[in-house]
């Protein structure tokens, strides 16, 4: 326990070394990577320990790696320096092609060999129309791709590609049926009049981030 307590410090002291070096605030630095000030402060004075996603983000807004934040001993694993930056997409750009800084609200970070293969995007789970396979609020990692097997959970552009929503992915010949999990919700046909475009197969889904 002393020594989880002892690099806890040390990171929240290499924290502070770097940022006061980049001539940024607590305040600063916690908006950039969206927590308030007062937890930078536990970060860097040790009594709070920031998780992985937090650590890679510091890192990416103080310009160092990740490695730069932990002492290395050899009694500690290495961590991983092939990360990802995967963006989470907002609200949609009108006219804006999808995957454009203008559409995104976040970013996670996560180690590569947790990936799959692929152009790969986030989305937050909105309402309950997917429980209880992806609860409100669930980060859900898509992977880019225009189409999707029958049966597949998609992304899916609707309202003139200005929403994207989770749906269960069904076809009847040539018609299109977008199916919620959830039986109190009403499955969307899509139509000339009221038309939808996959954009990408969902692959993981995450409650803990």
């Amino acid at each position: 326990m002393k020594f989880e307590n002892d690099v806890s410090k040390y990171v929240g002291a290499q924290i502070r070394k770097f940022r006061k070096a980049k001539g940024m605030t607590q305040k600063e630095l916690g908006f950039r990577i969206g927590v308030a000030h007062n937890t930078i402060s536990g970060y860097e004075n040790g009594s709070n320990e920031p998780d992985q996603n937090i650590l890679f983000a510091i890192a990416d807004v103080l310009g160092v790696s990740i490695n730069d934040l932990f002492p290395s001993p050899t009694n500690l694993e290495p961590v991983d320096p092939e990360v990802a930056r995967i963006p989470v997409l907002g609200t949609i750009a009108c006219g804006e092609p999808l995957l454009v800084a203008e559409n995104y609200s976040e970013y996670i970070y996560m180690p590569k060999d947790r990936l799959p293969a692929g152009k790969l995007f986030y989305l937050r789970a909105k309402g309950q129309s997917m429980e209880p396979t992806i609860p409100d609020g669930s980060l859900v990692l898509v992977r880019e791709q225009p189409e999707v097997e029958s049966g597949a959970i998609a992304a899916v552009l609707v309202n003139g590609d200005e929403e994207a929503t989770l749906k269960r992915v069904k076809r009847q010949g040539n018609m299109l049926i977008l199916l919620p999990d959830n039986p109190e919700y009403e499955p969307i046909v899509v139509t000339p009049q009221n038309p939808a475009r996959i954009i990408g197969r969902a692959v993981q889904v995450t409650t803990a981030l």
